[in-house]
């Protein structure tokens, strides 16, 4: 997991959402209620999906795992505890249908003394304040309370994203190596192809990570100079602290032909 930007409601989807929820209200605020006027709200859905795909990580992925598409519109606190949250823009996160469906389902665990939710909330927390990613191997160690119940519901262990998280290491550093070469030979536009390429890929938690250790004094001896170098020369590239989902997108057309690195 890696923080997305919550935009801010248009003032279209507040006036939909804001009627939907003194709707449920009205008729007695329950998971039955709100479920139906979830099924019927197709424009406040489609405002709700436009401005999630616009924070979304990468190319559109799910702000869980970073893995596959964010196909469904999730709420963080489920329905069946909070109908009068159904049409709330700050409990949306969109989810591919795996995590959503499969894994986190109506799960909602919290402290049993402050009552505070044990999930993490890509949209308000730092995953990294929880969770640690052994980016060598591609797995998670929780390093709080919050952090192991996250790897828990949201399944962040399981075996096709460690295998993914791996396979997107050894990826990172052969891109950051080449992006790297092309730099120091003068190639600007080749390696701000290859830069935008690697923060569009699945997996942005690992692209962090590898960030992470290049801030390391040690990192020449963790990474090996040529992957060290590479990552403190990226650090030190403009667009180094960019959000993964600030780049263009491919469809997307510049004036500029050679975009910054």
């Amino acid at each position: 997991m890696i923080p997305v930007q919550r935009l801010p409601a248009t003032k279209r989807l507040v006036r939909l959402c804001d009627s939907r929820t003194e709707k449920i209200r009205e008729l007695g605020a329950t998971s039955k209620v709100a479920r139906a006027e979830w099924r019927l709200a197709e424009p406040a859905k489609n405002e709700i999906r436009t401005l999630l795909e616009k924070m979304a990580p990468g190319v559109l992925r799910c702000m869980y795992c970073l893995d596959s598409l964010g196909t469904d519109i999730d709420h963080f606190e489920p329905l069946s505890r909070a109908p009068l949250l159904t049409f709330c823009w700050h409990n949306h996160l969109l989810a591919c249908s795996r995590c959503n469906s499969n894994y986190k389902r109506e799960e909602y665990p919290c402290d049993e003394e402050t009552g505070q939710c044990l999930l993490i909330d890509p949209s308000s927390d730092d995953p990294a304040d929880h969770l640690e990613l052994l980016v060598a191997i591609g797995e998670y160690e929780g390093k709080t309370r919050k952090g192991e119940e996250s790897i828990r519901v949201f399944g962040l262990n399981r075996e096709d994203l460690v295998q993914g998280r791996f396979d997107a290491y050894i990826t990172s550093c052969d891109v950051l190596n080449s992006w790297h070469r092309k730099l120091r030979g003068g190639d600007l536009t080749g390696a701000a192809l290859s830069a935008a390429a690697l923060r569009r890929e699945p997996f942005g938690d690992v692209l962090r990570a590898l960030e992470k250790l290049g801030r390391l004094p040690y990192a020449a001896t963790a990474l090996g100079d040529e992957l060290a170098d590479s990552l403190q020369a990226w650090l030190r590239a403009p667009t180094a602290a960019n959000p993964i989902h600030t780049v263009p997108r491919p469809h997307a057309k510049s004036h500029d032909p050679s975009p910054a690195v």
